[in-house]
């Protein structure tokens, strides 16, 4: 028998049970839904929150976004709530450990990037900040991009890349263009939430001024 043909990926906005229009990404899946109307796209400026987000999304490369949200608890707990003062000190017996955590992706390497990440941080954090030092690439303010596709939305970009070598520069692993083009639409440095998405213009609204 011919195999049967899988449905045509839909690009554009979809509307809901509720009747609202969305990214179609979500699908209908609860913890999606809820992860974009509540989280994606939301301008982020804790220093903290940015370090976990940014700490997942390294863990992501290679898999879906949708099963790092459903590890996120089991991440949060294991990785000590992602306070990256006491990830930057980790030993060996830490590390070894949380490879034997069912609960997480157990990747030697992402944990040692998590750790080098922290470190990063705290350096950051004496010089201004961590959300202070990432948000000065957009100058503070959220890329407004006005995508009626996915089609129409990069993997990366020149902010993306100049984020990238600085991190990398830095100490830091698993941060190149595309993981923070990723990171960059998840935390609200760029806006890419489709033109009919009903989440668009309330991502925009939650924009802060720039910080001097």
């Amino acid at each position: 028998m011919p195999e049967r043909e899988k449905p045509p990926r839909v690009l554009t906005a979809v509307a809901g049970d509720d009747g609202r229009l969305r990214c179609p990404w979500p699908v209908s899946d609860p913890l999606y839904l809820a992860y974009h109307d509540e989280e994606w796209g939301a301008p982020e400026y804790d220093d903290r929150a940015l370090y976990e987000k940014l700490v997942l999304d390294g863990f992501q490369a290679g898999l879906s976004w949708i099963t790092i949200l459903r590890k996120r608890p089991a991440f949060r707990s294991a990785f000590d709530g992602f306070t990256p003062e006491r990830i930057a000190h980790w030993d060996e017996a830490k590390k070894s450990a949380l490879m034997q955590d069912k609960g997480i992706v157990r990747n030697r390497a992402k944990i040692d990037a998590a750790v080098a990440l922290a470190r990063v941080w705290l350096d950051l954090q004496e010089k201004g900040g961590f959300a202070r030092h990432l948000w000065s690439f957009v100058d503070g303010r959220p890329i407004q991009n006005a995508p009626r596709s996915l089609a129409e939305i990069p993997v990366a970009n020149e902010v993306s890349r100049a984020i990238a070598k600085d991190l990398r520069a830095r100490g830091g692993n698993f941060v190149g263009p595309t993981i923070i083009y990723a990171f960059m639409q998840a935390t609200g440095m760029v806006n890419d939430h489709l033109v009919d998405c009903c989440r668009r213009e309330a991502c925009r609204a939650l924009a802060r001024e720039p910080v001097a």
